[in-house]
């Protein structure tokens, strides 16, 4: 199910806030980082984990000893000089979600509570819900790495 509050037919994808099911819990997505701040109430400073639906779209200079440890992680999020990714290649229930390439994710939360759906679809400009739902579920795990270390953050 897709729901949109414009009456426009998904005209400005890349600046709509998106509520869905990611791949570790209840998520906003939006490739604008701007909104998703404003929603989460906290300083635009403070960057968000970029989410990639593939390993090819990667920007990030990855350490070459690293690089299979992070095609073959499922639901871990990565810091490589203070950028903050993960990658996604699990099957998206919307087609939408199938073409953004990568987006800006966080919980779908109000900053350090639990998941609220009435908060979280009042904030949302599109929510995207499967047969199965909304639920939260663990955050991914948090691994700082560099060529010689792997630091396990969460």
């Amino acid at each position: 199910m897709v729901r949109c509050k414009s009456n426009t037919r998904f005209s400005s994808i890349t600046s709509s806030v998106i509520l869905t099911q990611t791949d570790t819990t209840v998520g906003f997505i939006s490739q604008n980082n701007n909104k998703l701040a404003h929603i989460k109430e906290r300083s635009s400073s403070k960057p968000f984990i970029k989410v990639y639906n593939s390993f090819k779209h990667i920007k990030i200079r990855i350490p070459q000893n690293k690089k299979n440890l992070v095609r073959r992680s499922s639901k871990t999020t990565f810091i490589v000089k203070n950028n903050a990714f993960r990658i996604d290649s699990t099957p998206k229930y919307s087609q939408i979600l199938r073409e953004l390439k990568w987006h800006y994710s966080t919980s779908a939360n109000e900053n350090s509570k639990k998941f609220n759906r009435e908060f979280c679809e009042d904030k949302a400009d599109i929510l995207i819900e499967n047969k199965n739902g909304l639920h939260e579920l663990s955050s991914s795990r948090l691994l700082k790495i560099n060529n010689t270390k792997i630091k396990v953050l969460r």
